[in-house]
């Protein structure tokens, strides 16, 4: 049973976080397609329950660190849709100040520790912060994502190893969408249950339904709440799914049309749909007030990207060491 109660107000937050996450992708595409957002671009469509469900457990002080398919973790835990269309297009005003684009983005304020293009690289990251806050002696437990591809990674055994001997306040989370690039889970291992991996290092370990926020912040939870009582990790499989390509450049011709069309009847953000008005938590006209408040902050955040300054050639030097002046820096 979740310690932290889902109710009425749960519902609506999650279904305006997602819608949010949903149609800023689904913008992030269209401006992709006319060249406006360059390099790789990488969308979340069809994954947001695994955010949501998992900001839902969360408390203030917590934070997250995930893959380059980065964009919706950092609009739910409220980085601004402008700052983070502004990093997409390049510009100044970008929250990596247009330095790390869609791959790299960063917020110190909210917690989010990127947006890391490395496969599996933000894995020892995450165990790092949840280090760093057991020695200040906190109780703020880090989020780590990765994809199912990345679990591959030697450096994912080395940190579980280290997570669990040092009971580090941290929650693995793999977001499984069948996928690694175009590669199926099937062709890259024996074992399919990935969450399995954990029983190899005794870490507490479960597969979740990645398509339904209550099964998500149900699992968080208890995550979470097991991180911060100092008893360590958790590794948890999100089995969820994309609806587009690996990236914007990924046509997804290794699965069918059938196997897309079963996943979007579990679409999660119509999920969400669905129960506030069975249940009666709100009418069509608060939907209808949601999905115009949630476009004009999309419409908003392309203007505001599309306003704002490039950054300066004299940035090129800048947040790329610690020390001002390095020394070995030169014209």
């Amino acid at each position: 049973m979740s310690a932290v109660e889902i109710n009425k107000d749960t519902w609506l937050k999650w279904f305006e976080s997602m819608l949010l996450m949903r149609k800023f992708e689904e913008k992030t595409g269209q401006l992709y397609g006319q060249q406006k957002i360059r390099g790789f671009c990488h969308l979340y469509i069809g994954q947001e329950a695994v955010v949501a469900g998992a900001i839902s457990a969360m408390q203030k002080g917590d934070s997250m660190i995930t893959t380059y398919r980065d964009h919706a973790h950092a609009l739910a835990l409220g980085v601004s849709a402008d700052s983070i269309m502004a990093e997409m297009y390049g510009k100044a005003t970008g929250c990596s100040k247009g330095k790390g684009g869609s791959m790299h983005m960063f917020s110190k304020e909210h917690n989010f520790y990127g947006g890391h293009a490395i496969v599996g690289g933000q894995i020892p990251l995450g165990a790092g912060v949840a280090f760093a806050e057991k020695y200040k002696g906190t109780d703020n437990v880090n989020i780590c994502y990765m994809g199912d591809g990345a679990v591959r990674q030697g450096a994912l055994n080395e940190t579980f190893n280290m997570a669990m001997l040092w009971k580090l306040p941290v929650v693995f989370v793999c977001e499984n969408n069948g996928y690694a690039m175009g590669t199926s889970v099937q062709r890259t291992t024996n074992m399919t249950d990935i969450y399995k991996i954990g029983l190899g290092f005794d870490m507490p370990c479960a597969p979740v339904d990645g398509m339904d926020p209550v099964a998500v912040h149900n699992a968080m939870d208890e995550a979470i709440q097991r991180a911060r009582k100092g008893e360590g990790p958790t590794f948890l499989e999100m089995r969820t799914y994309r609806y587009r390509g690996h990236s914007m450049s990924d046509p997804a011709k290794y699965r069918t049309k059938e196997e897309l069309e079963d996943y979007k009847a579990k679409d999660p953000v119509e999920l969400a749909r669905e129960t506030i008005l069975k249940e009666k938590y709100a009418d069509e006209a608060w939907i209808e007030e949601v999905e115009a408040k949630v476009k004009a902050t999309v419409d908003q955040a392309v203007k505001f990207a599309e306003e704002s300054p490039w950054p300066e050639a004299s940035e090129l030097y800048k947040d790329v060491y610690m020390t001002e002046n390095y020394p070995y820096v030169m014209d």
